[in-house]
C-alpha cells in the first residue's frame, strides 16, 4: 500500500480552519470541496492516459488523453459527498457510483446499506472518497467492495487518518493496488474511535446537524 500526505501549507491552512469548532457549515462545506481538490492532484498522478494527435493554432503534436474506460469516483455516503465536486473538478470525465456504508457506534463495524455501481469494474481505477479515516473499517469494506467487482486498483482520499486506521488499512490490503491520500495523519483514536485531534464529525458538520 502506498501513503501519500499532502505536504503543502494551503492544505495545513485549510485543514486548520475545519478543524476549528466555530467554523460554520457552508464554510466548512466549501473549504472540503477546495481542500479535495488539491489532494486529488495528488491522488491522480497515475491515473491512466493513451497518447493522441492534435492540432494547435501553430503545429500538430502529441499530447495525452485519460484512457477508457475512464476512471471512477466514488463518494462513501454521507459524508463523503462532501467531497465529491472537489474530486470531480479535477477529473470531470469520471463516472461516479455511490456507497452507502453504516458504522455501528457500539461495534465500530461498518455495513452496506446502499450502492449505486456498475456491475462489472473490471479493468477500472476506482478513487474512493471519504473525509474521515478512523478505525479504518468503512474503507477497508468499501475497497473489498471495488475489488470484488473487479477494480484493478483503488486510490482513497481521506482528510484525516488516524495511525490505527491507516494500519488496520494496510493489513487488510496487503498485495492490492491500494494507494490512500491525505490530509493530514492525526495522533491517535479516542475510545469512542473519533481522531484526536481530529475535526469532529465530519458529516454532521458539512450538513449543519451538530447539536447546539
Amino acid at each position: 500500500m502506498r501513503v501519500h500526505v499532502a505536504d503543502h501549507p494551503l492544505v495545513t491552512h485549510k485543514l486548520t480552519v475545519l478543524r476549528d469548532r466555530t467554523t460554520s457549515s457552508p464554510t466548512f462545506r466549501a473549504l472540503t470541496s477546495e481542500l479535495v481538490t488539491l489532494l486529488a492532484y495528488e491522488a491522480t498522478r497515475s491515473v491512466r492516459t493513451v497518447p493522441v494527435v492534435i492540432d494547435t493554432p501553430v503545429a500538430r503534436t502529441e499530447g495525452v488523453a485519460i484512457a477508457d474506460p475512464k476512471p471512477i469516483v466514488v463518494p462513501i455516503l454521507r459524508a463523503g459527498l462532501g467531497m465529491l465536486e472537489g474530486m470531480t473538478t479535477l477529473l470531470p470525465s469520471a463516472e461516479v457510483g455511490f456507497l452507502g456504508m453504516v458504522r455501528d457506534e457500539e461495534t465500530l463495524e461498518p455495513a452496506v446499506y446502499a450502492e449505486r455501481l456498475p456491475a462489472d469494474l473490471h479493468d477500472r481505477q476506482c478513487f474512493v472518497i471519504d473525509p474521515m479515516l478512523a478505525t479504518g473499517g468503512s474503507l477497508i469494506a468499501a475497497i473489498e467492495y471495488l475489488f470484488d467487482r473487479g477494480a484493478v486498483d483503488v486510490t482513497a482520499v481521506c482528510l484525516l487518518a488516524a495511525p490505527e486506521g491507516l494500519e488496520a488499512v494496510e493489513r487488510a490490503t496487503a498485495g492490492r493496488e491500494v494507494t490512500v491520500v491525505l490530509g493530514a495523519l492525526d495522533e491517535r483514536l479516542n475510545e469512542r474511535g473519533y481522531i484526536v485531534p481530529g475535526l469532529g464529525d465530519a458529516g454532521d458538520r458539512l450538513y449543519g446537524t451538530v447539536p447546539a
